[in-house]
């Protein structure tokens, strides 16, 4: 049996990875399984949480994020660009021009909205050859998001980021809540689900340093923004206008992101990351978490690149 931590609000390690930085658990509903990648591996990773099987694909590249797609394959944001996978035959198709230089920048998280758009951030991450070279220039700050329609070129949005996380949608569709982590500050957006438009940012929440910096998200049925907290050890759980009405402790200071899933989605999975961390300290750094905080969660949008059956 996986281990429980009591004394973390019964946050039970369900699969001890050790990923270097672990992120996007995304639930196939289809499927039944967790999908959910590590960056640096880098890998897509598929768990099978009535097993406990974990089932690797190796990337040319490291992979910031990713999308199920109708199709049922994958929607991969490389390095390198974006990417149509198609696990179990092999198929690989690039897609789209990169909006930024892959020397200096790559992608860092994706997610899709209500229509099947997919949105993606960057961050500057620069290769070991280019760090010299860009040390003394401007391409450290904030970055354009960008959203994908099937057939569509990327196409840019009034968001801007150093590090894009925590995307998601109000279950009504009409708010897009966005985190620039370095500036610890999750913001709200006004949000047009037939155009994509954002209008309107104002703070949603901001955090002190002794809280960590916000990470990857999820909302829940009933609206409210669950957050990680990347280096604070825990996940909160924030009500729609902005106040923190939960937390859960982890055993790991370096959560990355969260998401619904089982079939009930009544579970809340989290990634987590080793880097930089002792294994003294956090044996299980890098794990995926499972927890029941008592809420139902949503299914995630999957990319439209077909027609709804």
């Amino acid at each position: 049996m996986a281990p429980r931590f009591e004394r973390f609000e019964q946050v039970e390690l369900v699969h001890d990875a050790g990923a270097i930085t672990g992120e996007s658990p995304t639930w196939s509903e289809r499927e039944q399984r967790l999908y959910w990648i590590d960056i640096e591996e880098p890998a897509l990773h598929r768990f099978d949480p009535s097993s406990g099987e974990d089932q690797r694909w190796i990337m040319p590249c490291q992979i910031g994020a990713f999308a199920l797609c109708r199709s049922d394959e994958i929607l991969a944001a490389l390095r390198l660009g974006l990417a149509r996978i198609s696990l179990f035959e092999g198929g690989f198709a690039s897609l789209n021009a990169l909006p930024y230089n892959p020397l200096t920048h790559r992608f860092n998280e994706g997610k899709c909205d209500a229509r099947g758009r997919f949105w993606i951030g960057a961050k500057y991450d620069p290769l070991p050859s280019a760090r010299s070279a860009s040390a003394a220039g401007p391409l450290s700050g904030a970055a354009p998001v960008h959203f994908l329609a099937h057939g569509q070129a990327l196409r840019p949005a009034a968001a801007s980021a150093v590090i894009a996380n925590g995307m998601a949608w109000s279950p009504d569709n009409r708010i897009m809540y966005f985190a620039d982590t370095p500036t610890r500050t999750v913001t709200a957006f006004d949000f047009d689900i037939e155009s994509g438009a954002l209008s309107s940012p104002r703070v949603f929440a901001d955090f002190e340093q002794s809280d960590g910096k916000p990470d990857g998200a999820a909302v829940d049925s009933e609206g409210f923004y669950w957050c990680a907290l990347y280096g604070g050890g825990r996940i909160v759980r924030i009500a729609p206008y902005g106040a923190i009405s939960r937390e859960i402790r982890l055993p790991v200071s370096q959560p990355t992101m969260c998401a619904f899933g089982d079939a009930d989605y009544r579970s809340l999975y989290v990634t987590s990351a080793s880097q930089g961390v002792s294994k003294q300290q956090e044996p299980h750094a890098g794990g995926i978490f499972r927890c029941r905080p008592g809420v139902e969660g949503r299914p995630p949008n999957l990319f439209a690149d077909e027609a709804p059956s």
